[in-house]
């Protein structure tokens, strides 16, 4: 779903990202035509000449012009290198793991819990059903006060919902990643985590227009060390919650206890995590954050930016730690 209004997060293209790619993304938009809307652009070519990976497919996606930026991109290559995937280790070095071990094609997703359409099928499979990928730029805002940006590919978790359709006993969607040791060496290292991770968010969430089921980035197949083959990004929430490498989605009434809720028991890593510069972490500050690759540091905004767009689905639950 569009949005209709224009959010205060959203600048033109050519401020959010360099000119050479904008004008070089421009020339290829001209070239599109009207029958290849369900397909769209070479994902190759999408954010410009993106970096090539042995084993990630080009894919193809429409920009949706309604989801812009406020800072550049950040590029491919800092991306692909710096990021959380406890599956495979608890530091910034996973990267190189899960690229020689996560195995993403073929990819069973189990989709079921309070639906009239339980369905088990391969993540190529989704990806046809759901009738048409698009590209969205987002803001990612990490719990340990760094950020960054992202052209995701994807589709809307409204999308999943319908072809699911949960019955209205559902209040919330479980979503579980793999659990295997042996392809997940931070499983095997880390036995005292309660694998497999787990994250849940609200039916509301479902179905708001920001909630993004992802299996692409850069143009490409989404990279293993930022959680191939598909995984979700909720860009007011911090990044803990948007959970990687998803093999099955359980619609169900009661309220699950994701991954870092449970290890913490509540203290640090609640259900909500929505973003809130007026409310640090136990251990560090979220006033402010660190833009990747910019060496800049920027204050924090409430529900990372997205505040229209979010805000209404938290009205009247202040009695709960909706930050933390």
């Amino acid at each position: 779903m569009l949005i209709k209004s224009i959010p205060s997060w959203i600048v033109k293209e050519n401020h959010a990202t360099p000119e050479d790619v904008y004008l070089n993304r421009r020339t290829l938009m001209k070239g599109v035509t009207a029958g290849v809307a369900a397909g769209a652009i070479g994902g190759a070519a999408i954010g410009g000449a993106a970096i090539a990976q042995e084993g990630r497919a080009p894919m193809e996606a429409v920009r949706n012009e309604a989801y812009e930026l406020d800072r550049e991109l950040t590029p491919e290559e800092v991306n692909l290198r710096y990021n959380n995937f406890y599956e495979f280790g608890s530091h910034k070095r996973i990267w190189a793991n899960a690229n020689e071990n996560l195995v993403s094609r073929p990819w069973q997703v189990e989709i079921g819990g309070l639906v009239n359409n339980p369905m088990t099928l391969d993540v190529d499979e989704l990806i046809r059903k759901v009738g048409g990928l698009e590209e969205r730029l987002y803001r990612l805002r990490c719990v340990e006060a760094w950020s960054m940006t992202v052209p995701w590919i994807g589709f809307s978790f409204a999308t999943l919902a319908s072809l699911a359709e949960p019955l209205g006993s559902a209040k919330y969607l479980r979503m579980e990643t793999f659990g295997d040791p042996k392809m997940g060496n931070g499983i095997a290292s880390q036995p005292w985590y309660p694998w497999p991770y787990v994250e849940s968010i609200t039916m509301d969430e479902v179905a708001n227009e920001l909630a993004f089921l992802v299996v692409g980035a850069y143009g490409r197949q989404v990279p293993n060390s930022m959680g191939a083959p598909i995984r979700m990004h909720l860009p007011w929430k911090y990044g803990f919650k948007s959970i990687k490498s998803i093999v099955k989605f359980t619609f169900v009434e009661e309220r699950p206890v994701g991954f870092w809720e449970e290890i913490s028991k509540g203290r640090e890593y609640g259900f909500w995590a929505n973003v809130n510069p007026e409310v640090p972490h136990p251990r560090w500050s979220q006033a402010t954050e660190r833009v990747l690759h910019t060496g800049e540091r920027v204050p924090t905004l409430i529900y990372n930016g997205y505040g229209e767009q979010v805000a209404y689905m938290y009205a009247g639950l202040e009695d709960q730690p909706l930050f933390m």
